[in-house]
């Protein structure tokens, strides 16, 4: 980015307030009313987080060995796998959630299919629904279950690889 970019989006971003800080352009933020995508943007840092600190629980000394596991873990392929999974656990609002964040329109990786970009899309996006709502209760269980799925994939793919000749 350049600099001028990188002024124009500070111009667009923040207003000042005329006391060196920034006006708030919202007070509060309604989940229902944010475009999918940004919900899921928040979805992906909270689930990058909470991957990370799971993983605490088994390694806390090789930082590229922790790096190299949450890359993994969060990514597309695996989150779609998680959200499979977790699917019959969710209620019929949060499938919906998760509907409306597969079904927008983004960009998509190369490292994953289309289809599985967009179901991680979703994923994200119900993540960070609860997130905002703060119904930590209901977003710590999905994303644990999720984590548990995806540690438990990953164990039978490497085992299944080493039963190949």
């Amino acid at each position: 980015m350049t600099f001028e970019h990188f002024q124009k989006l500070v111009d667009m971003m923040f207003v000042p307030d005329g006391a060196g800080g920034a006006l708030q352009r919202y007070q509060e933020v309604n989940p229902r009313s944010l475009h999918p995508l940004v919900l899921a943007y928040i979805g992906d840092a909270y689930f990058h987080l909470f991957v990370r600190g799971r993983l605490l629980s088994y390694e806390q000394n090789k930082v590229q060995v922790l790096n190299q596991f949450s890359a993994q873990m969060v990514s597309a392929v695996w989150q779609d796998k998680a959200y499979h999974a977790l699917e019959p656990m969710l209620t019929e609002e949060e499938i919906a959630i998760y509907k409306r964040g597969r079904n927008c329109k983004s960009r998509v990786s190369k490292s994953a299919s289309v289809a599985q970009y967009h179901s991680s899309t979703g994923f994200e996006a119900l993540l960070g629904t609860l997130y905002l709502q703060e119904d930590n209760d209901r977003l710590y269980e999905i994303a644990e279950a999720a984590f548990q799925v995806i540690s438990k994939a990953m164990i039978e793919e490497v085992a299944a690889g080493q039963k190949q000749p």
